[in-house]
């Protein structure tokens, strides 16, 4: 479900028009997330660290209002609710798009995202998956400790939807660290918003819950 936003009673009126008419509105930011506790917890659990940290992202682009709205023909749009939209890496050294629902439920998003991930690894070719425009794009590069990330762009496309992109874990200091990207439409976002983000991430990665899950088919 969305919500068409009266833009010309919007608080953000004048930013949506003075950013949309950027050939490149997006911008991006790059910091480390400590995940030592998530990671550890994913491991004791049999949690896919991959499913367990996507999950985290996604949970928290849903609670900040501005990882929800979307630029649909010109308008603004609110949705109750994004979803990912997530590469997943193939034995061939290739990649394929997959879409993943968001729930409330996290096993249920765990097992959903187990058999996703394991039926694109097994296709071929390149074709973007079926979803709307509620989706956050994210993508993995568990090869690179990364401190700066851009991404491919073809301009004459209308999009709208952020972009997150998940780096290589390294150790420094005893603490695990997870290189994180997080590129956003300027004329939906600023840098607060942004940073809302992160700080949800983090305080959501470094949350030990009590529930117990034994999902774990695959390290993506």
């Amino acid at each position: 479900m969305k919500t068409a936003i009266d833009i010309n009673s919007w608080v953000r009126k004048d930013h949506y028009r003075f950013f949309s008419q950027f050939e490149e509105p997006f911008f991006g930011v790059t910091v480390s997330i400590d995940c030592t506790l998530a990671y550890h917890y994913a491991k004791e659990r049999g949690i896919s660290f991959f499913q367990y940290y996507l999950y985290q992202a996604l949970k928290a682009a849903n609670a900040i209002e501005n990882f929800r709205y979307r630029i649909i023909d010109k308008e603004v749009y609110l949705f109750d609710e994004v979803h990912a939209s997530p590469t997943v890496p193939r034995p061939d050294g290739t990649f394929g798009f997959s879409y993943i629902d968001y729930s409330n439920d996290e096993e249920l998003f765990y097992l959903n995202a187990t058999r996703i991930i394991e039926t694109e690894k097994l296709a071929s070719g390149l074709i973007p998956a079926v979803s709307g425009e509620n989706v956050i794009h994210f993508s993995a590069l568990p090869w690179i400790n990364f401190t700066s990330v851009s991404h491919a762009r073809c301009f004459s496309f209308a999009d709208s939807c952020p972009k997150i992109t998940f780096g290589k874990v390294t150790e420094e200091n005893g603490k695990k660290l997870l290189p994180l990207a997080v590129h956003v439409h300027h004329a939906l976002a600023d840098g607060y918003h942004v940073g809302l983000f992160i700080e949800q991430f983090q305080s959501l990665m470094n949350t030990k819950k009590q529930a117990r899950y034994n999902v774990k088919k695959t390290d993506m």
